[in-house]
């Protein structure tokens, strides 16, 4: 295999019928309620946007290559021939699941290829639990979205520790226990912690709003990503991404404090 034949794959098991499972990964309201937003033409050769943060920069058009669901979508960026394309297939299984498996492609060769690809094959798995968190308990409800993140340089443990102290809560949480993360008195996060890894963990919240939260520090080239990513609903979820400025900042000052 070549670099630029290089592909991630995955595969989860998810709560859902294949139809509920499609409006997940290829609707733009479902993809938006666990991912990024994003914005889909349901349609074959529909137009697509995925926005990873503010700013025109961050929103990345796509195109719809082929669409047959409620089995198979396929995202690229508009040419098959170069750059990444995320191919999402959907296959029923006994008792009410499904089987979600992405390849995601069109990799190519140098340095920031190289950190993309183990940035990606990084984060795919946090976003996977979370829509298999999303089917689990919000199937089919739409999220307000909010994505605070900023880079860190240094040593990755050295920062982990620095922003688990900085929140109040344990280096490594414990699967089942209840944390509020409290930036500051009017800046927090409560939520049950139910998927833990070395750099990040995954929370179904409580407050601000019903929901799902990642906290993650993951490493990317030569600097770190920290991120506090939620995923809220109903009107007090619309509400509180109102704190996404405030969380945005407290992370870009973290390092200096």
């Amino acid at each position: 295999m070549t670099d630029h034949e290089r592909s991630l794959e995955f595969e989860v098991e998810v709560i859902g019928t294949p139809e509920q499972v499609w409006e997940a990964i290829a609707s733009g309201p479902g993809i938006s309620s666990w991912y990024v937003p994003h914005t889909v033409e349901e349609k074959e050769g529909g137009a697509a946007t995925a926005r990873f943060g503010p700013g025109p920069e961050m929103e990345i058009p796509m195109r719809v290559r082929t669409w047959d669901p409620p089995h198979r979508v396929v995202f690229d960026g508009g040419n098959e021939d170069e750059g990444l394309a995320f191919e999402w297939l959907v296959e029923a299984k006994d008792g009410g699941s499904c089987i979600v498996r992405l390849v995601n492609n069109g990799f190519g060769v140098g340095e920031d290829w190289d950190n993309m690809y183990d940035g990606m094959s990084e984060g795919w798995q946090m976003f996977l639990r979370n829509l298999q968190l999303h089917l689990e308990h919000f199937p089919g409800q739409p999220a307000t979205t909010s994505l605070p993140g900023a880079a860190w340089d240094g040593d990755q443990a050295a920062l982990w520790k620095s922003m688990t102290e900085a929140l109040g809560i344990p280096l490594k949480p414990t699967l089942g226990e209840t944390l509020t993360l409290q930036a500051n008195p009017d800046l927090s996060l409560t939520g049950r912690v139910v998927e833990v890894r070395d750099w990040w963990f995954a929370l179904v919240t409580e407050h601000p709003a019903p929901g799902t939260a990642l906290i993650a520090l993951e490493r990317i080239g030569d600097s770190n990503q920290a991120s506090i990513w939620t995923y809220l609903h109903g009107e007090a979820g619309t509400l509180a991404a109102a704190d996404e400025a405030a969380w945005q900042q407290w992370l870009e000052l973290l390092p200096a404090a």
